[in-house]
């Protein structure tokens, strides 16, 4: 038995808003999906084509999201209507994926006007062609390390989504879901974008003042206000550590029991609990940017590229430069 789920009634004004997502290599398919349903359930609630899209990218054949779904592009690199919105879609590997060609297109349709959006990892692409200086913007949590080191002109928030003027910047996955709904609001009215999440299951619509990560209790899994303070502070603090016996000191607690708070609950010692945190962002940082080692090692904290080597080395089974070798081959591939 089919249930009527009950039109919207919207006051569409103007011609149907089209959006037009640009592909990148290897794009996440997630971001992408969540923002295409996202409008195709608001003209089905409206029952008027109050959006369309197509599908754009480098060559206009093909291209392969980061699951190994091929999809079928509707255009090349074309000259678009000057009410387009343009959405980005990037992935693993968006620096490679940031071509000469997707810039130069890019830059010139945003001199033309357009509405520029990067989804997941894109805002590194958007960036690169220049069209976030001065602006906010966000970025997945695990790609704003090395976006911080490569363009200081953007101010990098922690937000799910962000729009600054003409320009538009999601955290990724369903970051693509708030986003969206955000722009229906504003162009249809509250009651189709609740329509539209209703019909997502999604029951908790974040705004641009929500950040995309979890808490650190949660991350975690342990709730002890201390603990979360402490590991806070480590994590604001990677590029000029802070020692032990100050963090003890910084939430009221001697070293001894800064010491045992963390066997107990993270099985092993602050400082070992910091050094890891400290690898990670270089790891981050050689895996997505073109620094020298020495300049990660200076970045997350260690005073000499022999100390960072052999930190890094233990931890990760491998040096600093075969993994920044490792990376470039796989990248060529």
């Amino acid at each position: 038995m089919l249930v009527d789920v009950g039109k919207v009634n919207v006051d569409a004004k103007g011609a149907t808003k089209r959006f037009v997502f640009v592909l990148l290599e290897d794009f996440t398919l997630l971001c992408f999906a969540a923002a295409v349903e996202s409008l195709r359930i608001a003209n089905r609630m409206a029952e008027k084509n109050l959006y369309d899209w197509v599908l754009a990218g480098e060559g206009g054949e093909t291209i392969c999201c980061s699951a190994g779904a091929e999809f079928k592009l509707d255009m090349d690199l074309e000259e678009l209507k000057r009410d387009d919105v343009v959405m980005i879609c990037g992935g693993i590997n968006v620096q490679a994926a940031t071509t000469k060609k997707i810039l130069n297109w890019v830059r010139r349709e945003a001199r033309r006007g357009l509405v520029v959006g990067g989804l997941c990892t894109a805002a590194h692409t958007v960036a690169k062609a220049g069209l976030l200086d001065g602006k906010k913007a966000t970025i997945h949590w695990e790609n704003q390390d090395s976006f911080i080191e490569e363009f200081d002109e953007v101010e990098l928030t922690k937000s799910v989504f962000v729009i600054d003027g003409n320009r538009m910047t999601t955290a990724g996955g369903t970051s693509s879901i708030d986003l969206m709904l955000k722009l229906i609001a504003d162009d249809h009215g509250e009651k189709l974008a609740n329509a539209v999440a209703d019909q997502l299951i999604y029951s908790s619509i974040r705004t641009d003042q929500d950040t995309q990560r979890l808490s650190v209790p949660t991350r975690i899994g342990v709730r002890h206000p201390k603990l979360s303070q402490v590991i806070q502070m480590m994590e604001n603090n990677i590029e000029e550590p802070v020692s032990p016996s100050i963090l003890a000191k910084d939430v009221g607690m001697s070293t001894r029991q800064l010491e045992r708070l963390f066997r107990r609950y993270l099985n092993r010692s602050p400082k070992r609990y910091y050094m890891e945190l400290r690898l990670q962002k270089a790891r981050n940082l050689l895996m997505q940017t073109d620094m020298t080692v020495i300049n990660v090692a200076l970045a997350c904290g260690f005073a000499s590229p022999s100390h960072f080597s052999k930190c890094y080395r233990s931890h990760y089974n491998t040096t600093p430069y075969r993994e920044r070798g490792a990376q470039s081959t796989r990248l060529s591939v």
